[in-house]
């Protein structure tokens, strides 16, 4: 058995059905030995090849995410591993147990500047949890034994970095039967849940904040905000287990946020933090007393001033409370909040959904809507970062079975195709929906031909504004006119027709509804153009005097720069969607 056979059968040994990769002069032996599997058709691995080794990991990172499996990707020695550390950075931060092979140049030539020489076993650190150059064969085993547990325990990514010749060469040692370990669960300290109990009894108004460490413990949350009276505002990795069937939601914060959770977070005494490290501190209040809970015990206190941290999974927690308070406050403040979280998605969110059938260019909004009614009850959804993600974020309805992957960690471009790819070849008969932004499109682009080789009937919504939204509005915020973020209209339904996708055009309102079913009826790979309105920005539902003094100045600069009528359009386009008291 060649070395390459042996680290296959270890990660067909884990469950492993896919590598996602491009083929190279290294990577020979193990892209031979995963053909020697016979594919997964056979009980094998198949080598899923995309058109981007960037592509690779972000596909793996949503394989893993959907499946909650080991996934794989791969790259060739130099520039083909090289291409895939943007989406194991992004894998990495969301958790994600993908284990990369990054082949090297041959063994006897490594610190000789040799052709394509780069040290992936020192590149590669700070996006994984593990990362180890096989040098042996003998030491290969325990290697990649050690990689896939790290990956699946962490979770995270895990790098070996395996040199061509190496992999070619015989095997010399037995690898370690993997043996699954399932998963333990945290439990609180009883001082954290006794100081906890005297301090939510202490506060007159309690806020939740609920984050992806919510998951699998949503009815515990929501009963525990009920005897609290206690509005719930969530991050956006936290929306999917949170937001639905639950009567105390009160939207998300931050620069994609909206409704009331701001305010309600601004207006408590008391913020109990559950299962997030929501990274923006300037959207985090610094008032109230702030309880935070997570399993990491080092995340505690980092973002925000924590009064009471808790090093334990939430729903042990939450349970623990529950069997020790009653509902005895007020429920005031929570009736409060939720008045005006209802306004504010009655006057804010919901202002570009009525009323739209005869404004072009089209809000985008309206179409975030209109995809969100029509897509199936347990769709997958991707997103590119920037406005594609706020679309998402404000319009997408989670219900429990569908599913919201973005980057939300990492904040890369251009990841909704290559994610959408990963969650795809997962479940062929499961829907996958990507908003992408055409900057974040174009920019792995090729990979629409990957969908169509494997016949993956991925539905990309393609917000065609011409323009990168989300940097115009980071630069009007910061005093600046809006300067190299527009790119010349681009026909992409024409483009993907070429690649051999189905393709829909949309250009008026009215045409809506009926394209984005034809797309979404589609068997095979399918793309829906719409040419959106490019001044239409996301404002954050709480805005500050600097951030409406950033847009006065740059709208000022604009109107000197580029005319009046710029600064009017792009007030029109944006008018309804300033918050209101």
């Amino acid at each position: 058995m060649k070395l390459a056979e042996q680290i296959v059968a270890q990660l067909q040994e884990v469950g492993v059905r896919r590598i996602y990769g491009i083929v190279g002069d290294s990577l020979n032996p193990v892209v031979d030995a995963v053909r020697r599997t016979g594919g997964s058709a056979n009980g094998g691995i198949d080598w899923i090849h995309v058109r981007h080794e960037e592509s690779a990991a972000f596909a793996a990172a949503a394989d893993a995410q959907i499946t909650g499996e080991l996934a794989v990707c791969a790259g060739s020695c130099g520039p083909g591993n090289l291409h895939l550390i943007n989406g194991l950075y992004d894998a990495n931060r969301s958790g994600a147990p993908v284990l990369a092979i990054a082949s090297h140049i041959p063994s006897a030539q490594i610190g000789q500047s040799y052709f394509q020489e780069t040290h992936p076993d020192r590149l590669f650190t700070e996006a994984s949890v593990y990362s180890e150059l096989v040098s042996t064969p003998e030491q290969s085993p325990r290697v990649v034994h050690s990689a896939i547990t790290h990956a699946l325990a962490a979770p995270g990514v895990a790098v070996v970095t395996l040199p061509g010749d190496v992999a070619d060469m015989s095997a010399t040692a037995d690898a370690p039967a993997y043996v699954p370990t399932v998963r333990g669960t945290l439990e609180p300290a009883p001082s954290a849940v006794d100081a906890a109990v005297e301090a939510l009894k202490a506060a007159k108004k309690v806020a939740i904040f609920a984050g992806a460490g919510v998951r699998g413990s949503h009815d515990d949350v929501v009963k525990l905000a009920d005897v609290l009276a206690a509005p719930v505002g969530h991050s956006l990795r936290g929306k999917e287990w949170i937001q639905h069937d639950n009567p105390f939601d009160v939207g998300m914060t931050g620069l994609l946020g909206y409704g009331a959770a701001a305010e309600g977070m601004d207006d408590a005494d008391l913020l109990l933090l559950l299962g997030t490290d929501f990274p923006y501190d300037q959207f985090l209040p610094d008032g109230p007393t702030t309880i935070q809970v997570d399993r990491r015990a080092e995340v505690l206190g980092r973002r925000t001033g924590v009064d009471l941290p808790v090093h334990s999974d939430v729903g042990p927690f939450v349970r623990a409370l529950l069997g020790r308070l009653r509902p005895t406050r007020s429920r005031a403040y929570l009736k409060k909040t939720l008045r005006r979280h209802e306004k504010l998605m009655d006057s804010t969110v919901g202002a570009y959904t009525r009323d739209v059938e005869d404004l072009v260019p089209i809000h985008p909004e309206y179409v975030a809507s209109v995809i969100d009614d029509a897509a199936a009850g347990d769709a997958v959804f991707t997103a590119d970062t920037g406005m594609g993600n706020v679309w998402q974020a404000r319009y997408v309805t989670p219900n429990g079975r569908r599913r919201i992957i973005g980057s939300f960690l990492h904040g890369s471009m251009a990841n909704a195709l290559p994610h959408a790819l990963g969650a795809q070849m997962t479940d062929r008969d499961r829907q996958v929906v990507a908003f992408s932004g055409d900057g974040g499109l174009s920019m792995l682009l090729g990979d629409m031909l990957t969908a169509v080789q494997y016949d993956l009937p991925v539905k990309v919504m393609l917000f065609n504004n011409s323009s990168l939204g989300m940097v115009k509005l980071e630069m009007l915020v910061d005093k600046l006119p809006d300067h190299g973020v527009d790119v010349p209209g681009t026909d992409y339904a024409e483009i993907a027709r070429a690649m051999g996708w189905h393709a829909v055009r949309v250009e008026r309102p009215a045409d809506l509804p009926e394209a984005v079913d034809e797309v979404l009826e589609h068997p095979g790979p399918a793309l829906l153009d719409v040419v959106t309105d490019p001044n239409a920005l996301s404002l954050p539902p709480k805005i500050t005097g600097e951030q409406v003094f950033g847009f006065a100045t740059a709208m000022s600069k604009i109107v000197f720069t580029k005319g009046a009528g710029e600064a009017v359009a792009m007030a029109r386009s944006n008018l309804r969607n300033i918050p209101r008291p």
